[in-house]
């Protein structure tokens, strides 16, 4: 994505080997680039939301467990260290299957390498390349979508194609393109004319402070909501369809994602607008199959719910919106069950959220149902 005309992924390398992310807390009203230089540097970027969004955690990892590859090396017990390392990365996050599935890729090909001078070298290429595939993934995931709203821009007559979202899976989530922004991007590009109501999706607010943002960087003709207008919405016909991305999707089809999804699911299904995940399958837990028993649910510190950040007087303020004494909890996900899903959107195409069209598309990987 471009910013000021200048071209960004949600996390990078310099050529020095110092990793760099964008601190997405102070998004949309500072800009702050930070370095990550150890493994605590990782765990902290993740655990206090500096990257955020379950791929764009699963790079992170990556580039966690090459710098627990470093560290490993100074050590007197290679192995152990850097399985301690990827212990303690996974404890950062307990939702995004993302996480997992690079620290347990990364750790298991760095330790099939010979401890010699080239494993850091190797550990290094290890993580680029699995976010060259995250970028393709969402590429393509965008192509796939594109199809989707080509069709509804058609059967519409070319008038404008309205879609809702919920939190921010657009490229700050990933590492580019995103996921569920990923078709709209494409979209817009192509001369569809797209209008996006963005969610403010409390209690963090990612709709209205980042997707809000990249779009307009975006040039995304789009309007900030409360998160309980969807509803209103789209019983008087102004959503088009319902586009979100996933941190964790059972192969069964129940998709977690952030805390308001199902709600907005039910309000799709009760007034026939299709909803939509988009998500790469590295997002795919092909462990589970009931999201609602089996996925666990991340529960955040309540003065995300009491407090709010803004901007005042052109400094970031933290203001209490609560009661002084009043509990709060924080539930940063829920689970939408695959029966109000009308489909994936995956980098290998889009299939029904069910064993079945899962394993069209991802029958290799399933293994035994």
């Amino acid at each position: 994505m471009n910013i000021n005309g200048k071209h960004f992924t949600s996390i990078w390398m310099e050529e020095k080997g110092d990793v760099k992310i964008i601190d997405q807390r102070k998004l949309p009203f500072d800009w702050v680039i930070e370095t990550l230089s150890t493994v605590e540097d990782f765990y902290q970027a993740i655990r206090q939301m500096k990257v955020r969004g379950a791929p764009l955690i699963g790079t992170t990892a990556a580039f966690g467990m090459m710098v627990a590859t470093r560290e490993a090396l100074l050590t007197d017990d290679f192995a152990k260290s850097l399985k301690e390392a990827a212990n303690y990365l996974k404890t950062s996050r307990p939702t995004a299957v993302d996480l997992f599935y690079a620290i347990d890729r990364m750790e298991a090909y760095i330790l099939a390498q010979a401890v010699d001078n080239h494993i850091l070298a190797k550990a290094t290429t290890a993580a680029l390349t699995y976010q060259k595939e995250n970028i393709q993934n969402c590429k393509s995931i965008g192509e796939n979508g594109l199809e989707i709203i080509q069709n509804i821009a058609d059967e519409k007559g070319g008038e404008v194609v309205h879609i809702l979202t919920h939190c921010n899976a657009g490229w700050l989530a990933t590492d580019d393109y995103g996921t569920a922004t990923a078709p709209i991007y494409l979209a817009h590009d192509r001369g569809i004319r797209v209008h996006v109501w963005v969610d403010e999706t409390r209690p963090r607010n990612q709709g209205a402070r980042l997707t809000a943002w990249e779009l307009r960087q975006h040039g995304v003709p789009h309007t900030v909501i409360a998160d309980n207008t969807g509803g209103h919405l789209m019983q008087h016909h102004l959503v088009d369809m319902v586009l979100v991305g996933s941190d964790r999707t059972t192969r069964s089809g129940d998709v977690a994602n952030k805390i308001g999804t199902y709600l907005k699911a039910l309000a799709a299904k009760d007034n026939g607008v299709p909803f939509y995940v988009a998500l790469p399958s590295s997002t795919i837990d092909w462990t589970l199959d009931d999201g609602l028993a089996e996925i666990p649910i991340e529960e955040r510190s309540p003065d995300e719910v009491t407090f709010i950040d803004g901007l005042h007087d052109q400094a970031l303020t933290r203001v209490r919106l609560t009661p002084e004494g009043s509990l709060a909890a924080n539930y940063a996900f829920d689970v939408t069950p695959a029966r109000l899903v009308t489909g994936l959107i995956t980098e290998k195409g889009v299939c029904k959220a069910s064993k079945e069209g899962i394993s069209r598309l991802f029958g290799d990987e399933m293994g035994e149902m």
